[in-house]
């Protein structure tokens, strides 16, 4: 903090476990992440480098190096685990994790066919080298496919007892699918019926809507474990998370 200011409430302090800020890299160039860690570093806790673009990016390495020479661990969307293992290169991924000097990994199935116990599988082999994220509610879109609630935790629990550290909430960049309505609205009721048998600590919450990320703020309180923010937002969002945005400025206020 740069100046003192009363009934500002208290946030977890890095490296944090939870109070979690996940920065959504869509392909930054390395001048661009520099600039991030310049300007905001201290209030970025996680950098996923979104879908495929690892691939394609220019500078991949010096990149990398710079979020974790800040202290800002990095991992590989999704996406890119999935495009190993339909490719049957899942050892040339864990490969590829350990030239990158990558500790962090997400599993998901959003975009292949496999059984959650093959899931699980993954994520204990994954485990065994570092923290893994594991994605639920990538297939879940309104009026195509919804998983109710208790399916939503047994799936969560399951994950979390293979070795997850976190429950990726998905939502995609568009904020659109998994958690939320085709809208963006949040589906309250799923929501905060998870929260009745999974610890909120364990639950990144994909956020990248500024209401998307009030409701948790408010339901959860100044440290909820929100991602996919955009790298431009994490200031704002950091200055929403302790009331000072307009949408949370009663929200820490005590009466006087």
């Amino acid at each position: 903090m740069n100046f003192h200011l009363s009934q500002i409430p208290e946030r977890t302090a890095r490296p944090r476990t939870f109070g979690l800020t996940m920065v959504n890299d869509k392909g930054l160039s390395v001048a661009e992440a520099r600039h991030l860690v310049s300007g905001a570093g201290p209030h970025v806790d996680l950098v996923k480098l979104a879908f495929g673009t690892p691939l394609v990016t220019t500078g991949l390495d010096e990149k990398i190096r710079i979020f974790q020479d800040a202290g800002i661990p990095v991992y590989f969307g999704g996406l890119l685990f999935e495009a190993f293992v339909i490719r049957n290169q899942f050892d040339d991924f864990l490969a590829l994790l350990k030239e990158y000097n990558i500790t962090y990994t997400e599993v998901s199935d959003g975009s292949i066919d496999i059984t959650h116990s093959e899931k699980c599988g993954y994520i204990e082999k994954l485990a065994k080298y570092g923290t893994v994220l594991s994605e639920i509610g990538s297939r879940d879109k309104d009026r195509e496919h919804i998983t109710p609630p208790y399916q939503w935790i047994q799936l969560m629990q399951a994950e979390l007892t293979a070795g997850s550290s976190y429950i990726v909430a998905e939502a995609r960049e568009t904020g659109t699918v998994g958690i939320y309505r085709d809208s963006g609205e949040v589906r309250e009721g799923l929501v905060q019926e998870i929260l009745t048998k999974v610890p909120a600590e364990k639950i990144l919450w994909e956020a990248p809507r500024k209401d998307q990320q009030l409701y948790f703020l408010q339901l959860v309180g100044a440290n909820a474990n929100l991602g996919n923010i955009t790298p431009s937002e994490v200031i704002a969002l950091e200055a929403m998370r302790i009331g000072l945005r307009g949408d949370t400025f009663d929200l820490f206020l005590k009466d006087s």
